[in-house]
């Protein structure tokens, strides 16, 4: 069988990190002539590029694996690859607990893929491919898959260096690693090439970008290379730990024009005694003082966030505390996950862990409160004009569907407009705010 006639698809799971490595893997393959499909069952091998950041990822990335199993039994499957974080962090005990895999490929040895794949058809069995977790990967092409060809993912950095109790992160992903400028720069470009109109820039943490690499902070420089690359129209900033976001990075988010006013910086939490427990170097009153100054410095920035809820031994004072905290800040957008006591880390150690029912408990309580936020925050929109990006069309409704500098693909809300003229998806164009609902907005172009 040539390459041309091998069928191969891929699963990507968990965060836009993977996104990444699996654009990577296809490329990879796709240079190497084999023929890539979306549809795992018309495929001769399947890669499942696996998440095991939090319990409910682990067992999505389980279900995953033992789905498409079953389709080596039905159809014309031969070959199934386990990919990622679940493959690197259970290395020792993944053959022997998941037997109907046929190779195991770890977080820093995906450039080998084609390798892999090479020799499952030359007759190997049991293949497990793993290199040193603190490598930096060769620079690899991108395969982009049709349907967001205006959206793109650049991951500045591999890794983390933090402490947080609760994560098993760098065990399996390495210490923070900044890819090389230059590189970036590179990549970059030939994204925009390929159709990129929206570039968001991804990491375990983005704030403390080229620290390692340049011995300072580097990612503002890093924001104004990139704004001069002509044809890109948005830069949007991801995972920007609140305690590293300083003076610079604020006034290159305030002066250059194609870095979006939003910023998402993950908090876990705002009470002290938490943060400290979590291994968080963030205070409630440095926390004040930062949204004050985004907000003074740049009046119209939108804020997200991330936290988690029951972490052991929150008590419902520190839950009642955490609920004030968030009624005063405000943010626009917020996500939250009930605790996971994840095996090798600090907190799955403590005492007083936090009964299931209680973690969800508290997750409801909290976005009750930011559901109410967040109509209000979208109820002050009405009347204004935003550039939006178009994602597609929905035609029973008659309208387009598209997304402001204040959402964030998969994790915000959207913006839904007519237009008696004819969009295609990337194109960016002003409307004029009507309604608002919880989460999403109605317009009308101007």
């Amino acid at each position: 069988m040539t390459n041309e006639v091998f069928k191969i698809a891929l699963i990507s799971l968990g965060c836009d990190k993977n996104t990444v490595d699996s654009e990577e893997m296809l490329g990879i393959l796709d240079q190497k002539g084999y023929q890539l499909t979306e549809l795992p069952e018309d495929a001769n091998a399947v890669i499942v590029n696996t998440c095991c950041f939090i319990g409910d990822a682990l067992e999505e990335s389980i279900q995953t694996v033992l789905s498409v199993a079953e389709l080596k039994k039905t159809t014309g499957v031969k070959y199934l690859i386990v990919a990622g974080c679940m493959s690197e962090r259970f290395k020792d005990e993944a053959m022997k607990e998941l037997p109907e895999v046929d190779a195991f490929v770890g977080t820093t040895a995906f450039s080998a893929i084609a390798q892999v794949v090479e020799r499952l058809i030359n007759g190997e069995k049991e293949i497990r491919v793993y290199e040193d977790v603190n490598r930096i990967t060769e620079e690899n092409p991108r395969y982009r898959a049709p349907g967001q060809p205006h959206v793109g993912y650049l991951k500045i950095a591999e890794g983390c260096d933090k402490k947080c109790t609760y994560c098993a992160i760098p065990s399996f992903r390495g210490a923070y690693r900044s890819i090389p400028m230059n590189r970036l720069v590179k990549t970059a470009e030939e994204l925009v090439q390929s159709g990129v109109r929206e570039l968001i820039l991804v990491a375990q943490e983005t704030t403390v970008y080229g620290k390692d690499l340049y011995g300072e902070k580097k990612l503002a420089e890093l924001l104004r290379r990139l704004s001069g690359i002509e044809e890109l129209r948005w830069i949007r900033l991801l995972y920007c730990y609140p305690e590293e976001i300083d003076d610079v990075l604020i006034e290159a988010i305030r002066t250059l024009p194609k870095v979006l006013h939003y910023i998402d910086m993950p908090l876990q939490h705002t009470e002290d005694h938490v943060l400290q427990r979590m291994g968080r170097r963030l205070t409630k009153k440095k926390l004040f003082e930062l949204v004050d100054r985004l907000r003074s410095e740049i009046p119209d920035i939108a804020l997200r966030t991330t936290l988690i809820t029951g972490f052991p031994g929150e008590t419902e004072e520190e839950h009642r505390a955490l609920m004030e905290t968030l009624d005063q800040l405000e943010f626009d957008r917020l996500g939250v996950f009930p605790y996971s006591r994840e095996e090798g880390t600090v907190a799955a150690t403590f005492p007083e862990q936090i009964p299931e029912e209680v973690k969800r408990r508290y997750r409801d309580e909290i976005m009750e409160l930011q559901q109410e936020i967040s109509m209000d925050k979208n109820e002050t929109m009405i009347g204004r004009t935003l550039e939006v990006i178009v994602e597609g069309y929905l035609p029973d409704e008659e309208v387009y569907v598209a997304r402001s500098y204040r959402d964030a693909p998969e994790v915000d809300g959207f913006v839904f407009f007519p237009s008696e003229r004819e969009l295609i998806t990337g194109d960016i164009l002003p409307v004029v705010i009507t309604e608002a609902a919880e989460y999403d907005l109605n317009a009308e172009p101007v």
